[in-house]
């Protein structure tokens, strides 16, 4: 049975992360997904909190902050995953300074972390071929499954982006589909002739009998009709990748890697495949030359007057 008054601080630190999670909804309207991100990280630390007893944010110490940070890289979370809590800690913690709520910043006096940054992980051209070619038959699903990894590989759409889209986004004449990216910057990219045969019959024998009574206009649907979310690529990837016999942990974002990779090991320009993959900074896309270690000399022996 809770304590008298054991309520009042549960009640002052979970209103805390309300109005910082209302602000990002209303005020920053940022995407579901971000937004559920932000509620993970801030209810593990809420949780911390408790076991801490802590009775308000303002109690939130330096040394609290750096003994949460030290007990994530106890439970051996990736160096990637701890950035990312740090970022949600710092804009929380930034949040309540200016409602008053805590006058110095905890973060503010730890020091920068040191991350290694990961290499996106891209499949071989021939297992990418291996697992395009999996999904046969005139199945309703194995048609979706078909169309939406042609699709996945010939685009680079990210998964949310595959997931969100709409039919009248797609443009099967001009093999070309129109999406809006993060922070909402609009692209279209196009695709080739093996994706555009797949969709066209998936989208004639095979969307209809999934979905024969949707209201909504979604490209990809699940068994039940609705819009295909993002665990259910996750699970159609891996159960395609084991057909395959692709080992290995084969991940949401594996197609969009080795679309990105295979362009660049095939000597497209870096700015063209940052445009396809929607990257803000042309840094961001870089990081995939570091996946082919000839790239960047290929390029240098190529172009520079005196190789």
């Amino acid at each position: 049975m809770r304590a008298p008054g054991a309520a009042a601080p549960e009640q002052a630190l979970r209103g805390g992360l309300e109005a910082f999670l209302d602000e990002l909804r209303t005020g920053r309207r940022l995407s579901p997904n971000t937004l559920d991100a932000y509620a993970r990280d801030l209810a593990d630390y809420l949780a911390f909190a408790r076991r801490h007893r802590l009775t308000g944010w303002h109690e939130a110490t330096p040394v609290f902050v750096d003994a949460y940070f030290a007990r994530l890289m106890r439970r051996g979370l990736a160096g990637a995953t701890v950035a990312r809590r740090r970022s949600s800690l710092r804009g929380f913690h930034a949040f309540l300074a200016r409602q008053g709520a805590q006058e110095v910043d905890p973060l503010a006096q730890l020091p920068p972390p040191r991350r290694e940054r990961r290499l996106p992980h891209a499949l071989p051209v021939a297992d990418v071929e291996r697992l395009l070619a999996q999904p046969q038959g005139e199945d309703p699903l194995r048609l979706r499954d078909r169309a939406l990894l042609e699709l996945a590989y010939a685009s680079g759409l990210r998964v949310s982006e595959l997931c969100g889209l709409d039919r009248s986004r797609l443009d099967l004449a001009e093999r070309s589909v129109s999406v809006a990216g993060k922070g909402g910057r609009e692209r279209t990219v196009p695709f080739g002739r093996a994706a555009a045969r797949a969709l066209r019959e998936y989208l004639d024998r095979g969307r209809a009998p999934l979905a024969p009574r949707a209201r909504h206009d979604a490209v990809f649907v699940n068994a039940r009709g609705g819009r295909l979310g993002r665990m259910g690529f996750w699970k159609i990837l891996r159960g395609w990748a084991r057909a395959a016999g692709i080992s290995g942990r084969v991940h949401p974002h594996v197609m969009r890697h080795s679309f990105a990779t295979h362009l660049l090991q095939g000597g497209a320009d870096l700015r063209v495949v940052q445009e396809l993959l929607g990257h803000a900074s042309v840094a961001t896309t870089a990081i995939y030359t570091h996946l082919d270690r000839g790239y960047l000399r290929e390029v240098h022996r190529t172009f520079h007057p005196r190789p």
